[in-house]
């Protein structure tokens, strides 16, 4: 895998970005997003624009409805030890 170069951070995205570029990507919107996990739709669209914090328990109610691991919400600019950020 010498080949292998790893991709240059290009922007950056909060948290309820995370969640909204996740959900977009399963193509599912708010409102069956809010029917999967009991989130009121209006409480999903606040934590999208960055207007109410994620929370440990709604990040664990959301990752099992978007089939991701919670830190992938929570975190979305994590980068491991050794990861290349230039």
């Amino acid at each position: 895998m010498k080949e292998y170069r790893a991709a240059k951070k290009r922007i950056s995205v909060s948290v309820g970005q995370s969640v909204r570029i996740i959900r977009e990507l399963q193509e599912m919107s708010q409102n069956q997003l809010a029917q999967l996990t009991g989130i009121p739709q209006a409480t999903i669209s606040a934590i999208e624009n960055d207007r109410v914090r994620l929370g440990v328990e709604r990040a664990k109610i959301l990752s099992r409805a978007l089939k991701r691991h919670p830190g992938v919400l929570v975190f979305p600019g994590w980068e491991l030890p050794g990861d290349a950020a230039a």
